[in-house]
C-alpha cells in the first residue's frame, strides 16, 4: 500500500430542520444544505457531522460534511456512532456477507461497496477477480482511506488496488492522488480479465468507465444467454457487449451490437472471442435512435432485442425527455422485434421509477400495434441492495409480442 495522507477533520455540532431529522431517522443518508437549521461552524471537506436532536439536544446521528455538493452531509448512521476503523470495518464485513451466494455461482466480479446503499455515501468499490477498483465520488472520503482501504483489500482477498476519482472530485483538492492511480499491488495489464456466470469479460479499470465495467445488469445477461440458443439478436447501448456476448455463449446465431462508441464496440468484439461460440457477431457504431430506424427501414427483425440504454435523466429536469425517450425505444424496439420474439427493456434512470416506466414501455407497445405477454420484471441483483427509495434505480422488463 503507498504512504497515505494524513488529513485532519473537525467535529460540527448540527441541528436540522423538522422534516429533515425525520428522513434521517427513518434512514434517509442525505441532507441538503437547506435543510440545516444550525451549524456551529464552517465545515471542511470530511468533517464529522454530529446531529443532534431539536427536542432532546442529544446526538442522534453522524455524517461527514461536504461542502462541495448540494447534499452537505452525507449520513453514515441514524444512531449514534463513533467513526473509527472498526466502525468501517463492520459495514465492510456487512456489505460483504450480502454477496456470498453470488459468489457461490461461477462469478469473480461483484460490487463489494454500494454508495449509500452499503452505508458509504459517495464511495463504490468492484471486484474483477484479484483487482479491487475503488471509485471516489466525494473528497469526504480522502480522510478515512487509511482505515478503509486495507479491510476493503482483506475482505475481497485482492491482490491489486486501483482508484479512481470522478470528474468533479479529480479537479479539486486530491490530496496527490490520481484516476486510475495503483495503490495497492501490481497491475501487468489496464484491461483485467474475470468471469461473470461463466462468461469470460475484460475490463480496463485504469481508463474504462465507471470503475471499468457495468456489473449491474449481471442477471439479466445471464438470461438473455439462457434464451438466446439458436436465435438472432439486437443489443442496442451495447457498450463492452454485455448482453451479445452472453448471448453468443448461449448459442446466438447471430448478435449485433450496437453503440454509439467505435471504440467501445471493439471491446465487444473481444469479449465475445474470450468465449467459445459459432455466432456471428456484427457491430453498428451509430446513434442508436438513427441506428434503429435504419434497420427498421431495411426490413431487419430479431428474435430477441435488447434496449438498455444510458441514464436518461441525470436531473429531475430531464424526467420528461427521459419518458419519451424510453417511449420512442419501446415503439422502435417493437417493431424490429420478430413474431413470438423477445424485446427487453431496461433503464437505469432513478428519477423515472419502475411502475413509471414499464407504464411506458407496455403503452408504446400497444401503440406500435402489438400484443404481448410479460414474461418478467426484474430491479437490483444482490451486490447492488437498496436502502432508501431514491438508490433504487435498475428496472428491466421482459416482453413476449406476439
Amino acid at each position: 500500500m503507498i504512504d497515505l495522507p494524513q488529513i485532519k477533520t473537525k467535529r460540527l455540532a448540527v441541528h436540522l430542520t423538522t422534516n429533515a431529522e425525520k428522513l434521517v431517522k427513518q434512514g434517509h443518508p442525505w441532507i441538503f444544505e437547506n435543510s440545516i437549521a444550525k451549524l456551529n461552524k464552517a465545515g471542511s471537506s470530511g468533517d464529522i457531522a454530529i446531529l443532534f436532536d431539536n427536542r432532546s439536544d442529544k446526538v442522534f446521528g453522524i455524517g461527514l460534511y461536504d461542502p462541495d455538493s448540494p447534499i452537505r452531509i452525507k449520513v453514515l448512521s441514524n444512531v449514534p456512532a463513533t467513526i473509527n476503523e472498526e466502525f468501517f470495518k463492520t459495514r465492510i464485513k456487512e456489505a460483504f456477507s450480502l454477496r456470498k451466494q453470488l459468489l457461490r455461482t461461477n462469478t469473480n466480479s461483484y460490487r463489494l461497496i454500494f454508495g449509500e446503499n452499503d452505508g458509504f455515501p459517495g464511495l463504490i468499490a468492484d471486484v474483477y477477480d484479484d483487482v479491487i477498483v475503488v471509485k471516489i465520488y466525494s473528497a469526504i472520503w480522502f480522510p478515512y482511506l487509511e482505515e478503509i482501504l486495507p479491510e476493503l483489500i482483506e475482505t475481497s482477498k485482492a491482490n491489486t488496488m486501483v482508484l479512481r476519482l470522478s470528474r468533479n472530485v479529480a479537479k479539486g483538492k486530491s490530496h496527490g492522488f490520481t484516476d486510475g492511480q495503483v495503490i495497492y499491488g501490481t497491475l501487468k495489464k489496464e484491461v483485467v480479465r474475470f468471469v461473470e456466470h461463466g462468461v469470460k469479460f475484460s475490463a480496463n479499470v485504469i481508463h474504462g468507465h465507471k470503475t471499468g465495467y457495468f456489473l449491474d445488469h449481471r442477471n439479466n445477461r445471464k438470461r438473455v444467454g439462457d434464451m438466446a440458443k439458436g436465435k438472432t439478436v439486437l443489443d442496442v447501448f451495447s457498450y463492452a457487449g454485455g448482453f451479445s456476448v452472453h448471448a453468443l455463449a448461449g448459442g446466438a446465431t447471430e448478435v449485433l451490437s450496437l453503440d454509439i462508441s467505435a471504440q467501445a464496440l471493439q471491446v465487444a468484439l473481444d469479449n465475445g472471442k474470450l468465449n467459445k461460440h459459432a455466432g456471428n457477431h456484427k457491430i453498428l457504431a451509430i446513434d442508436a435512435f438513427v441506428g434503429l430506424q435504419q434497420l427498421i427501414d431495411e426490413g431487419e427483425k430479431y428474435d430477441i432485442v435488447v434496449i438498455d440504454p444510458p441514464s436518461f435523466a441525470k436531473s429531475a429536469k430531464e424526467v420528461n425527455t427521459a419518458r419519451n425517450s424510453y417511449a420512442r425505444l419501446a415503439q422502435l424496439g417493437t417493431k424490429l422485434t420478430s413474431k413470438r420474439g423477445m424485446l427487453v427493456l431496461a433503464s437505469c434512470s432513478s428519477r423515472v421509477e419502475a411502475e413509471a416506466f414499464f407504464d411506458i414501455c407496455e403503452l408504446n407497445i400497444k401503440k406500435a400495434d402489438r400484443k404481448f405477454t410479460v414474461e418478467g420484471k426484474t430491479y437490483h441483483d444482490s451486490d447492488h441492495p437498496i436502502s432508501f427509495p431514491e438508490g433504487a434505480y435498475l428496472k428491466c422488463g421482459y416482453y413476449r409480442l406476439n
